[in-house]
């Protein structure tokens, strides 16, 4: 298996929208926030280019939770004429391309439309494309498991935020070894910080001995 290559990577973030996540049902919201917003700070661990869209923000749908340009100050953002489809924007597109990256780790609200549409579009147009399916939201869990069925049979390769980050990490050998674990223990597993905790616990205890 080959690892995702954070320096072939790009990380497309799509309509992570207030009023969007009002709707989502298949996963709390509260987990979705956490897991979009871990994809946004291992690319900025990574210096991965971040791009995010919105679908029309001063309607309904809401604007971007604003946590996502906060933890990645360096992600471009590119508005759209209305289309449904990401990838339907010729803005959007190019900016993709400008990157010079073929390999898109993709999230989107909803995840039968916003998600899915670009991502079979992208595979299409010749990308490899990981799907994060737990940093996508839906209105039903029916609709994300018929929604997976089909993008893998578009050849999307569907993933989880925690698979992404392991993935991108590679090792814990490495300088940012301490960002990955906080990243971790901050969001897609809050239990891990108890584990953390307790090391350090029985690291102290040790040493009070010695």
């Amino acid at each position: 298996m080959s690892h995702i290559n954070p320096d072939e990577a790009l990380m497309l973030l799509i309509d992570h929208q207030s009023g969007l996540f009002q709707l989502v049902k298949d996963i709390p919201v509260s987990d979705l926030r956490r897991n979009a917003i871990a994809l946004a700070k291992v690319a900025t661990i990574l210096k991965m280019p971040v791009i995010t869209s919105a679908s029309v923000p001063d309607g309904p749908n809401g604007p971007l939770i604003p946590e996502i340009h906060q933890a990645a100050p360096h992600a471009q953002y590119v508005g759209r004429r209305g289309e449904i489809n990401v990838w339907d924007s010729p803005d959007f597109v190019e900016a993709v391309e400008a990157t010079g990256r073929k390999t898109l780790i993709l999230a989107g609200t909803l995840t039968s439309v916003c998600m899915a549409f670009p991502s079979i579009s992208a595979v299409a147009a010749g990308y490899k494309v990981y799907a994060v399916v737990d940093a996508s939201g839906n209105w039903s869990k029916m609709a994300t498991e018929l929604t997976v069925a089909r993008i893998v049979q578009a050849g999307v390769i569907p993933i989880d935020t925690l698979a992404v980050l392991s993935e991108l990490q590679v090792t814990w050998n490495r300088p940012e070894a301490k960002e990955f674990a906080d990243l971790y223990a901050d969001y897609p597993m809050l239990h891990y910080r108890l584990l953390i905790e307790s090391y350090d616990k029985a690291q102290a205890v040790q040493k009070a001995k010695n």
